[in-house]
C-alpha cells in the first residue's frame, strides 16, 4: 500500500484500494493522486472528490455506458473521452467492478 496524502474521502479510497488489490498483477500507485496502470498505461484513477475514473477500450466503454449509465469523466474542465465515471454503487461492488477492469 502507498502512503496516502490524498484528500479523497477515506471510504472511497478504501474501496478503490480494495478493487485494485482484487485484480492480479495490479498495484495501486500515486501517493496523492491514486491510480493504477498496466504496461505504463493508466487505466483508473481516483480524484480528490472521490470519483473513480475507469479507462476502457471503445467497445467495452460502450457496453459499460449502456449497462451503468455513467457520465464520461471530466478532469480540469476537460471531458476525458476514454474514461467513464464509475457510479458509487458499482464502486462498492468489488467483484462486479473487478470484472469490468479485466
Amino acid at each position: 500500500m502507498v502512503a496516502s496524502t490524498n484528500y479523497a474521502p477515506p471510504d472511497k479510497l478504501a474501496l478503490y484500494e480494495k478493487v485494485a488489490a482484487a485484480i492480479p498483477g495490479v498495484e495501486r500507485k500515486g501517493a496523492s493522486n491514486p491510480y493504477t496502470s498496466l504496461n505504463g498505461h493508466m487505466f483508473s484513477r481516483l480524484d480528490p472528490s472521490g470519483k473513480l475514473a475507469l479507462r476502457l477500450p471503445a467497445d467495452e466503454r460502450e457496453n459499460f455506458v449502456k449497462k451503468y449509465k455513467p457520465t464520461l469523466f471530466e478532469a480540469y474542465g476537460i471531458v476525458q473521452r476514454e474514461y467513464v465515471t464509475v457510479p458509487d454503487t458499482l464502486l462498492k461492488n468489488t467483484s462486479e467492478l473487478k470484472s469490468t477492469s479485466n
